[in-house]
C-alpha cells in the first residue's frame, strides 16, 4: 500500500525568486561589469554571438575592449550609473549576427552596472516623432474624462494606438490585491475581460514588488528559450550565475508559471506598465497580443510616459475626491464637537445628532455604549446583541479603532444580525471601561465575475510543478456576509471623533474629580461643625428641661394657669430641641464611625429592631408579614438602625389604620439583596419623593406626626456607606414602600 501524496503547496509562487532568474530573454544580450575598472563580471551566454569571434567570451575582459564602438560619453555614463530604471545611453549599429541596431541601456545593481543591448524591433511606429503626437493627444484630452473609469478607458485606447497590440486592459487592485479590469480597448482578436476580477494569487507578492520598482516589463514571445547568465569563476573560468539581481532589467527572464498562464490565456506576447499612486501600486496597464510581437523601444518609452501621466492623474483625482469628502466630514465633526462642548453630557449631544452621526461614516446605524447607557440610532442590532459585540471587542483588546466589512467571518454569532451589521466600525472612547461608539452597515449580497475559477491550480504528476488554471471563462461567485468597505475618509473621521470624545470625557472627569474633592472637604467641615454644635448644645437643653421641671415642681402652686402653661411649653420645646440635637449628633457620627463589616443575619436584626419598638405596638392591631431575610455583609449595629428607623416610620404612619399592615421582604441578587418595608399608612405624594431622604425634610405636619426629619437621612447615609442604594415609592392615602440594598455575604470578611 503506497502512502498518500502530500497536498500541493500553492504558496510556492509567493516564494519564487523571480528577481534572480539566472537568465534573460533572447532579444538582446546582457553584461554586468565593475563600474571603476569596466571589467565584465557577468555575461549572457549569447553575448559572443553579438560581439564577434574576437570576443567569444567577454568575461574578465574590459568593456571598451569587448565593445570598442561604444562612444566615450556612454562609457562615462556607465561609470556614473545609478540604481533605478535603466537609462538609454546610445544606439549602436548592427553587430555581428544581428540585422537591427542595438539600444544600449544601463543601470546600477548593488556594486555592479548592468548593461543591456536590446535589438530594435522591426514593427510599429519607426521613431519617437511618430508616437509623440499620440502621447500629446492623450495629454490634451485627459481633462475631458470626468470619471476615473473614463480616464482609464481613454488611456487604454491611446496605449493600443501607440503599441498596435490586440488588446489593452486597465487593471486595478483592491485592498486584498485582487484585481479588476475597469477599462479595455481591443480589436476583437482576444476575448473581452472588461469587468472581470482576477485573484491576488495571479500576481504574487514578490511580482507586485517588482511592478512597483520597475514600471515596465515586456515578453515579446512566451515560447522563447531563456539565455543563461554566466559569471566569472574565482579561477577565471566561466560559472553559472543565478544570484545577479535583475529586478530592473528589461531583458529579465520570467517565471515558467507565468509563461504557462499567458499561453492558457491565449496571449503569446505582453507588456505591462505599472500605475503608481503616491508610491503604491494602484494597478497595471496590460498590453496583450495573440501572436509573438515586440514593441519598439521608442514606443515602450512613450507608453512608460503615458503610464506616468495616468498615474499622476489617478493620484490627483483620488486626492481631490478624498479631500472633498474629508472637508464634508470635517464640517460634520465640527458640528458634533460644538454640540458636545455646549452640553453637560456628551451622550445627550450625540444622541440628538443621529443623522450627522450616521452620515459621518456613511452608516445605516450607530450605537453608543458608555457606563450603563446603550443608545441605539438607526438600523442596529438589539441592545443585548450590541452588548455581546462590545464584549467581543474587549476580548480582542480593541480599544481604539477597529473596522471590518466581514463581521460574520471574524465573529460567527454576528451572522444572526448581518442584515443590520455585516460591516462594523468601532472606536473605543475609554481606556479603562468597555465604552464604544459602533457604526453598522448591512449585508450587501453581490455576484462577482472572475476570469476563470480563481482556485483552479494543480500540481502535475509528471514534473511535480505548480501549474496555473487553464480556463479564463467567466466564473461567477456569490459573495455574502459582507458590507460595503470602509474607506480611508470614514476611518479618519471616526479616529478624529474618538479623539474629540476622549478629550471631552477626560475634561469632564477632571472637573468631576475637582468637584468631588471639594465636596468631600465641605462634607468633612460640615460634619465637624454639626458634631461640635450638637455636642455643645446637648447640655444647655438638658439644663433648660431640668430647671424648668424643678421650677414647676417647687413653685407650681404659686403660678396662675397661664404661667403653668408657659412652663409646660418651655419643657416640651426644650425636650424636642434636645431630641433634635441628639439625632443630629447621631447623624454626624454615622459619617465618622468605622464600619465593622461581617456576616449579618437580617432576621436577627429585624427581631432586635421590633423588640426596641415594642412600646409603640402595644394596644394596636398590627398584621406583620415577614420573609426570610437571609444574610448580608454589613455592620450589624448600623443596619439595625436602618431597620429600626423604617419600622418606626411604618408604625407611626399607620397609627390611624385598623388593622395596620406591615410587609418586610428580601429579594436576593447575584451581588446584592434588595429589602423592602411596606405599609398601608398615609403614604405620600411621589412629586416630593426627592425630599424624603434629606436632613430635616418632612412631608407631614409635626402636629400630625412627631419626628425630627433625620431618620430617613440616617437610613440613606448608612446604606450608602455599605455601597448600597435606597429609594421609596408611595401614594397618598394608600401607603408607602421603602427599599434599600446591601451586599450579599460571599463567605469572606
Amino acid at each position: 500500500m503506497t502512502e498518500s501524496a502530500a497536498p500541493p503547496d500553492f504558496s510556492i509562487c509567493d516564494r519564487e525568486p523571480i528577481h534572480i532568474p539566472g537568465a534573460i530573454q533572447p532579444f538582446g544580450f546582457l553584461l554586468a561589469l565593475d563600474p571603476e575598472t569596466l571589467v565584465i563580471r557577468y555575461a549572457s551566454a549569447n553575448a559572443g554571438t553579438y560581439l564577434g569571434p574576437d570576443c567569444e567570451s567577454p568575461l574578465g575582459v574590459r568593456l571598451d575592449v569587448a565593445m570598442p564602438d561604444l562612444p566615450d560619453p556612454a562609457l562615462s555614463a556607465i561609470r556614473m550609473a545609478e540604481p533605478g530604471p535603466p537609462h538609454h545611453l546610445c544606439t549602436l549599429a548592427p553587430h555581428q549576427g544581428g540585422s537591427s541596431p542595438l539600444h544600449v541601456l544601463a543601470h546600477r545593481s548593488d556594486d555592479l552596472v548592468i548593461l543591456e543591448m536590446e535589438e530594435e524591433a522591426g514593427s510599429g511606429a519607426s521613431s519617437f516623432q511618430d508616437v509623440y503626437p499620440l502621447v500629446r493627444a492623450f495629454v490634451e484630452t485627459v481633462h475631458e474624462a470626468e470619471t476615473e473609469q473614463a480616464l482609464c478607458a481613454l488611456a487604454a485606447r491611446e496605449m493600443r494606438r501607440i503599441t498596435g497590440v490586440d488588446r489593452v486592459l486597465i487593471y486595478r487592485f483592491d485592498a486584498q490585491w485582487h484585481g479588476q479590469v475597469i477599462a479595455e480597448n481591443g480589436n476583437g482578436t482576444l476575448p473581452s475581460y472588461l469587468g472581470l476580477r482576477f485573484p491576488a494569487s495571479d500576481i504574487p507578492a514578490q511580482a507586485r514588488i517588482l511592478y512597483q520598482r520597475n514600471r515596465l516589463r515586456m515578453i515579446p514571445n512566451v515560447d522563447y528559450q531563456p539565455v543563461a547568465l554566466l559569471g566569472l569563476a574565482p579561477d577565471g573560468g566561466n560559472a553559472g550565475s543565478a544570484s545577479l539581481d535583475l529586478s530592473m532589467s528589461a531583458l529579465r527572464s520570467v517565471s515558467p508559471v507565468h509563461l504557462e498562464y499567458m499561453r492558457n490565456m491565449g496571449t503569446l506576447a505582453s507588456m505591462s506598465v505599472s500605475i503608481l499612486c503616491d508610491g503604491r501600486l494602484w494597478g497595471l496597464i496590460s498590453c496583450h497580443h495573440a501572436q509573438p510581437f515586440r514593441i519598439p523601444f521608442h514606443a515602450r518609452t512613450a507608453c512608460d510616459h503615458l503610464g506616468q501621466i495616468l498615474s499622476l492623474q489617478v493620484a490627483a483625482r483620488g486626492r481631490v475626491a478624498q479631500s472633498e469628502r474629508r472637508n464634508e466630514l470635517r464640517a460634520l465633526q465640527v458640528m458634533l464637537l460644538a454640540r458636545m462642548a455646549e452640553s453637560d453630557n456628551f451622550l445627550d449631544a450625540l444622541s440628538r445628532s443621529e443623522s450627522d452621526m450616521r452620515q459621518l461614516v456613511d452608516a445605516t446605524g450607530v450605537a453608543i455604549l458608555f457606563g450603563d447607557h446603550i443608545i441605539r440610532m438607526g438600523d442596529t442590532p438589539a441592545a443585548e446583541q450590541v452588548e455581546a459585540l462590545a464584549a467581543w471587542l474587549v476580548a480582542r483588546g480593541e480599544r481604539e479603532v477597529f473596522a471590518t466589512d466581514n463581521l460574520p467571518g471574524l465573529w460567527p454569532p454576528s451572522a444572526a444580525f448581518k442584515h443590520q451589521a455585516a460591516g462594523m466600525l468601532a472606536i473605543g472612547i475609554s481606556q479603562i471601561h468597555p465604552a464604544y461608539v459602533i457604526w453598522f452597515r448591512p449585508e450587501v449580497i453581490q455576484t462577482v465575475k472572475w476570469g476563470g475559477n480563481p482556485g483552479e491550480k494543480h500540481v502535475s504528476v509528471e514534473d511535480g510543478r505548480l501549474h496555473p488554471r487553464r480556463s479564463f471563462d467567466i466564473w461567477r461567485e456569490t459573495v455574502s456576509d459582507t458590507s460595503a468597505a470602509w474607506d480611508d475618509a470614514a476611518l479618519s473621521a471616526a479616529t478624529e471623533l474618538r479623539s474629540a470624545i476622549v478629550g471631552v470625557v477626560l475634561r469632564k472627569a477632571e472637573e468631576l474629580a475637582a468637584l468631588t474633592a471639594e465636596l468631600k472637604r465641605s462634607n468633612k467641615e460640615l460634619e465637624a461643625f454639626s458634631y461640635s454644635v450638637s455636642h455643645d448644645l446637648r447640655a444647655p437643653f438638658r439644663h433648660i428641661v431640668g430647671f424648668a421641671e424643678l421650677l414647676r415642681e417647687r413653685e407650681g402652686d404659686r403660678f396662675s394657669p397661664r404661667g403653668r402653661h408657659y412652663i409646660d411649653s418651655i419643657i416640651e420645646a426644650a425636650f424636642a430641641a434636645g431630641t433634635l440635637v441628639d439625632n443630629l449628633l447621631s447623624f454626624s457620627q454615622m459619617g465618622r464611625a468605622t464600619l465593622n463589616l461581617r456576616r449579618t443575619d437580617m432576621n436577627e436584626v429585624l427581631r432586635e429592631a421590633r423588640h426596641r419598638l415594642i412600646t409603640d405596638q402595644q394596644g394596636r392591631d398590627i398584621r406583620w408579614q415577614v420573609d426570610d431575610l437571609g444574610v448580608v455583609r454589613a455592620d450589624p449595629m448600623m443596619v439595625r438602625l436602618v431597620m429600626q428607623n423604617l419600622l418606626d416610620n411604618a408604625l407611626k404612619f399607620t397609627r390611624e389604620r385598623n388593622p395596620a399592615e406591615i410587609v418586610i421582604t428580601a429579594r436576593p441578587g447575584p451581588d446584592e439583596v434588595t429589602f423592602a418595608v411596606r405599609d398601608n399608612g398615609v403614604g405620600f405624594d411621589m412629586a416630593y419623593v426627592g425630599k424624603l431622604f434629606g436632613v430635616f425634610q418632612r412631608l407631614h405636619h409635626v402636629e400630625e406626626f412627631e419626628g425630627t426629619g433625620i431618620g430617613l437621612a440616617n437610613v440613606r447615609r448608612i446604606v450608602e456607606r455599605h455601597g448600597g442604594r435606597s429609594w421609596a415609592e408611595g401614594k397618598e392615602g394608600e401607603g408607602a414602600a421603602f427599599f434599600f440594598t446591601l451586599p450579599v455575604w460571599k463567605g469572606a470578611d
